[in-house]
């Protein structure tokens, strides 16, 4: 009998079945369980023909604070949001959130994962924030492991020995625009920059997928 080959070009088998997925939040203060949430940006990831890692669906929500959330002034200072201003088109986390989780999931069924998994700059920050949204508004198929992730800032750490976003981004010779830093969208789409580069670097080196000796 022959021994079935993996097809690691298939996204589906490079991370245990789950899709990655690389998200950015801006708040109103460090507490997830009361300061208000106020952006959320996501990509997905797929792998093309040769077998790297590249950017695919994307989406992002200015997001109303909920009713009795915290607003920290010094929050809103460092990411620059006017919580008052119409033209921001903030919708409720109601709203935000499962459309977000109908991307994933579209993606998921396209790539053929069973999962996904949260990729975040120090993504424990994150991931606390849309957990505590997803807790609030009681939102169903919730797609993410619920304590897994991946963590942006320590993969930087390992393959660059930088930790912070724009100095691994320079170390990568990725572009950062301090500028638009803080926009959940533009901080997105580096990272998710950032950790396609690094998880298509360590296939150049040839650790994967391993080979190992008998």
């Amino acid at each position: 009998m022959m021994e079935e080959t993996t097809d690691y070009n298939l996204l589906k088998n490079r991370f245990r079945g789950y899709l990655p997925v690389i998200i950015d939040v801006e708040t109103a203060g460090l507490n997830a369980q009361t300061d208000a949430l106020l952006e959320l940006a996501a990509v997905t990831v797929k792998m093309d023909e040769k077998g790297y890692l590249v950017e695919d669906q994307k989406c992002h929500y200015h997001i109303q604070p909920f009713e009795g959330a915290n607003i920290n002034p010094e929050s809103l200072k460092v990411n620059g949001i006017d919580i008052d201003n119409p033209e921001r088109g903030a919708v409720p986390e109601v709203i935000a959130i499962p459309e977000m989780f109908k991307m994933v999931r579209r993606a998921m069924k396209e790539q053929g994962c069973q999962r996904a998994v949260i990729v975040a700059h120090n993504a424990a920050f994150d991931q606390g924030f849309l957990q505590a949204a997803v807790k609030r508004i009681n939102a169903k198929r919730d797609p993410f492991h619920p304590f897994a992730m991946f963590d942006t800032a320590t993969l930087a750490g390992f393959m660059y020995g930088q930790t912070v976003l724009v100095k691994a981004c320079k170390e990568a010779q990725i572009s950062f625009d301090g500028k638009q830093a803080h926009s959940a969208l533009y901080d997105t789409e580096k990272t998710t920059e950032l950790f396609c580069k690094m998880v298509n670097s360590l296939k150049d080196l040839g650790g994967f997928p391993m080979i190992r000796s008998e």
